[in-house]
């Protein structure tokens, strides 16, 4: 399956790249996760591979397994460093996806949070405060 070149402009190319400032919380060879910084995303951990690639079909094979086990990890580490009760994974797609890279969303869940915790965190970790420290302690759970 072709590739589809980095368009110009990929945001998320950009912080792989260094050319634009993430809170990285884990990075590989291969891939890269950090705080989405976009508002309505506020506290969701982002995955995506170092190479663009639009959607999961095109992720060559090889990446394929550490991808998910990335996933997995980011998926423990929120509940291990945030105190949250779980977590929410979810992948992008091409109808509703704002940024043409693929990337998996980690999003910490709370008990009776219903679909509201796909926007977190909310009220709960308002004492996080500054994003440095949110990913502090996510790193930590990942070391």
């Amino acid at each position: 399956m072709a590739r589809a070149a980095a368009p110009a402009g990929c945001v998320f190319c950009a912080i792989v790249a260094g050319d634009a400032e993430a809170d990285r919380v884990l990075e590989d060879d291969d891939f890269v996760a950090f705080l989405d910084q976009r508002p309505v995303f506020k506290g969701h951990l982002l995955l995506v591979p170092r190479e663009h690639v639009v959607t999961l079909p095109d992720l060559p094979a090889p990446l394929r397994d550490p991808f998910l086990a990335h996933a997995q990890r980011l998926a423990t580490a929120v509940v291990d460093a945030l105190g949250a009760q779980g977590s929410f994974v979810a992948m992008n797609n091409v109808v509703s996806q704002s940024v043409p890279h693929l990337h998996l969303h980690v999003v910490p869940r709370t008990k009776g949070d219903g679909l509201r915790g796909f926007f977190w965190p909310r009220h709960r970790y308002d004492d996080l405060a500054e994003r440095a420290a949110y990913a502090a302690r996510l790193r930590a759970a990942l070391s």
